[in-house]
């Protein structure tokens, strides 16, 4: 008896676990478009052609590799919707002797996964995700009998045990583990940001693109002007032009913002990373060797490293030690619903039109869009988790929720109370000011706060402050944010207030 064997579309790496030992003459390899993932969420266009069109590119693979596909391409009229649907028929096809499958990343499909051995009368076999540095039961050992977990600690970790950016002597190089401090520089116009790096759609991809747009179309986004990659040499070629052309200036240039550049000196590997085209911890050493080799600074290479061994690798850790019950979490009792803009960037909020459209154009935003910008105005408006918690796993060609939730629900939302944050990201519009040009094009204005054409982060940004004084009072580093308020006139608080009232009664408008 031969064994089934299911790869998700976020499994796209030829040695994953779930192919360990399978023989190629008898075991069938499953994979399949259906509706029930494509449509849990309103998926961006460009998101589920990059997936769609990865998926039958590394199942071709397959095939020339001597490996026997079963393969299901989208219809809305499909048979079978679900991927338990299309497993179970090809189990009675082929008499499985039983299921194998590598864990995947989102809870509510490893839940409906966990049941198929009853449901379909076969054994299922849930194979450990070797992609990542760190197992579950490693990070839940490190973990416990913390109070508070912090990244910076755990990714120093990560740094022992991969040796990436390490002496001989077991010391950082550089002489410091982390050089955050240095990478907040606004970005100006130069140097000039690099070309993006692009891949012409192929017949495969265009065949995807056209299935989308005429199936999917009420989805969000576009996908006008697809150039992601969606092999694994692609995506390898996206890597060395980001290591060549962008990464020298990443480190300095990381958290600004641009009026008028998409990309800036950002990656976009995380597409490529999170759907199993690239190795993390080869793209880690490319990295690394880009510092030892005098090609890029080591403020750059750190940071960028950091992204993935300790950030990457400590949501992933979160997510699946607090589940399901992380995700209802809301400890800062927000109830306002997400405003539409979000959905349209139908706003005169510069910052968040511009950041609305790039992602609605591109199934992208950089880390400083996503946080500090769309949202710190989520916080700052008391938006319910879940909603906005949603959108960004929707609108990202990188977003699953393992790596989302724990990012927007813990460090953007401060909803877990801390247990990811040891302090909410809540700022006024001096900070988006400071890191881009956005202000200068805006129809608010920046330095004001009370009037008719006030920012409307500044309102809002001490409206937070006053309700949450109970949750963040007696927090060491907010500290002089309560004295600050509280060193303000009566009238000037309540000017400020009033006018933060209205803009929330009012946020449709904005």
């Amino acid at each position: 008896m031969a064994n089934l064997i299911l790869i998700l579309g976020d499994q796209l790496t030829r040695n994953i676990s779930a192919l360990d030992n399978a023989d190629k003459d008898r075991d069938l390899v499953v994979m399949a478009e259906v509706h029930d993932e494509a449509s849990y969420t309103n998926h961006h266009k460009k998101k589920i052609v990059l997936l769609f069109s990865a998926m039958r590119h590394f199942a071709r693979q397959l095939e020339s590799d001597g490996w026997q596909v079963h393969y299901q391409p989208y219809h809305r009229d499909n048979k079978h919707q679900s991927l338990e649907a299309v497993v179970g028929e090809q189990v009675e096809r082929m008499n499985a002797e039983k299921v194998i499958t590598t864990e995947c990343g989102e809870w509510r499909l490893h839940e409906q996964i966990s049941g198929w051995h009853e449901r379909l009368g076969v054994p299922v076999e849930i194979r450990p995700d070797t992609r990542f540095i760190a197992t579950k039961q490693e990070f839940t050992d490190w973990a416990e009998g913390r109070k508070q977990l912090r990244m910076e600690f755990f990714y120093r970790e990560m740094r022992r045990k991969t040796g990436l950016l390490m002496t001989s002597e077991g010391e950082p190089e550089g002489g410091q583990w982390n050089f955050d401090a240095d990478n907040r520089k606004k970005w100006t116009g130069k140097p000039p940001a690099p070309a993006t790096f692009r891949v012409e759609p192929d017949a495969i991809t265009r065949e995807v693109i056209a299935l989308v747009d005429e199936h999917l179309a009420d989805h969000f986004g576009t996908t006008d002007d697809f150039h992601f990659a969606v092999t694994a040499e692609d995506a390898q070629a996206a890597l060395e032009h980001f290591i060549d052309y962008a990464l020298p200036c990443f480190g300095d240039y990381q958290d600004a913002i641009s009026d008028t550049e998409d990309w800036l000196f950002h990656s976009i590997l995380s597409p490529y990373i999170n759907s199993g085209l690239l190795d993390p911890v080869a793209v880690c050493e490319a990295a690394a060797q880009a510092w030892y080799s005098g090609q890029a600074p080591i403020n750059a290479v750190e940071g960028f490293i950091r992204q993935i061994l300790g950030w990457r690798e400590f949501v992933r850790g979160i997510y699946w030690m607090n589940m399901p019950e992380y995700a209802q979490e809301n400890s800062l009792g927000n109830t306002r619903a997400l405003p539409w803009f979000y959905w349209t960037g139908d706003t005169k909020m510069r910052c968040m039109h511009k950041a609305i459209d790039a992602t609605r154009r591109n199934a992208y935003a950089h880390h400083i869009q996503r946080l500090m910008v769309t949202g710190n105005f989520a916080l700052l408006a008391g938006i319910k988790p879940e909603e906005i918690c949603d959108w960004y796993l929707a609108v990202y060609a990188d977003a699953y929720d393992w790596v989302e939730l724990p990012n927007v629900l813990g460090m953007v939302m401060h909803a877990d109370g801390g247990y990811l944050g040891s302090k909410p990201y809540a700022a006024s519009g001096k900070y988006i000011q400071r890191m881009s040009d956005h202000c200068s094009n805006c129809h608010y204005k920046v330095n004001k706060a009370t009037e008719e054409d006030a920012c409307p982060f500044n309102a809002l940004y001490w409206h937070f402050i006053d309700r949450h004084r109970d949750d963040f009072a007696n927090n060491p580093r907010m500290g002089m944010m309560y004295r600050n308020w509280d060193k303000q006139k009566p009238e000037k608080r309540e000017a400020l207030l009033q006018r933060a009232e209205y803009l929330l009664a009012n946020v449709e408008q904005l």
